[in-house]
């Protein structure tokens, strides 16, 4: 990111430091403006429009270029990304926010411009989709079918997917000496620390699992779930055992996830065990109500049977109550 302006680097630097973003967001933010700032030299004719992007210098877009930005520049890179680059909708949304966030702290942090030519920027409509998920059967036939050499360590991991809900990042980022009795801190998205609960299923898997951890040579004493080189499990690792143990239980191991074992913790705690849609938002770590509210597509069922359930819902003979 050492080619971006001046102004962009000490905006990421300010959504980093101050706001508290992730490194992850950081990343793709820095990666966003660089792509809009390119653009925006092709468009004003600045350079060729069929230079290579990999060769355009940006670190010399000035205030002068950052004033003259209008809502049109911000719609015309939106649809140069969905056409050229064949960004979806997700992709255009988070583009979006990543603008709107930078020329606002342009006009309101810094003062290097009069006006926000995002201010009236939309994102992309993003269509809801229901989470796929295990049912509670798939699920205890996961656990069940799970075997090998390893298999009080796997155990242990799918039980915290399936049980919790955790984010793939926080059960690799697992400590031991961050469990006591029955909670769990773990770090969160926008490494935000947060409360995970540890149910008897999920204690009971992590003191097998300890009963049988290395304990000689581990490069990191403090990591719950170790690899074969005794050092902190890697994402990926985890990725692989997930898809090995959902495929050795006769499921569709291409349909199935890390994440997608997070959605059937989610959709079995909501729909078995009487949970409010902010309890859940919490559960999760979710910072926006409307990200757990994907879960919501089974009271369809309830509401359904709660309509059923109405004294009135017997056919009634307007024959029989005629009076005369």
């Amino acid at each position: 990111m050492t080619n971006l302006p001046l102004h962009a680097k000490d905006f990421l630097a300010y959504m980093e430091t101050i706001r508290g973003k992730s490194k992850n967001t950081i990343a793709a933010y820095g990666y966003d403006l660089s792509i809009f700032f390119k653009f925006i030299k092709i468009r004003r004719n600045i350079v060729s429009s069929d230079i290579d992007l990999e060769e355009i210098v940006i670190s010399d877009i000035d205030e002068y270029i950052l004033r003259t930005i209008t809502l049109s520049d911000l719609y015309a890179f939106l649809s140069y990304t969905a056409n050229a680059r064949d960004n979806k909708n997700h992709a255009r949304a988070r583009k979006v926010a990543c603008l709107r966030s930078f020329f606002k702290y342009l006009q309101g942090k810094v003062k290097a411009i009069d006006e926000n030519p995002a201010l009236d920027l939309e994102p992309p409509k993003i269509n809801s989709r229901h989470p796929i998920y295990l049912t509670l059967e798939e699920s205890k036939h996961l656990l069940a079918s799970i075997d090998g050499e390893n298999k009080e360590r796997d155990f242990a991991i799918i039980t915290l997917f399936l049980n919790c809900g955790l984010r793939l990042s926080e059960l690799v980022g697992i400590d031991i000496n961050r469990i006591s009795n029955d909670i769990l801190t773990v770090i969160g998205k926008g490494d935000k620390e947060r409360t995970v609960y540890l149910n008897h299923a999920c204690l009971k898997a992590i003191e097998e699992y300890k009963k049988v951890r290395p304990t000689d040579g581990v490069k990191d004493k403090h990591a719950l779930f170790l690899s074969e080189r005794k050092q902190r499990i890697s994402k990926r690792s985890v990725q692989y055992i997930v898809k090995k143990c959902i495929g050795a239980s006769d499921l569709d191991a291409d349909r199935y996830s890390t994440h997608k074992l997070r959605h059937t913790a989610a959709t079995l705690m909501y729909k078995y065990g009487n949970v409010d849609i902010r309890a859940l938002q919490h559960i999760l770590g979710h910072e926006n109500i409307s990200t757990t509210q994907i879960y919501t597509h089974i009271d369809d069922e309830r509401l359904r049977n709660a309509v059923k359930s109405n004294p009135l819902s017997g056919e009634v003979d307007l024959e029989k109550n005629k009076t005369d």
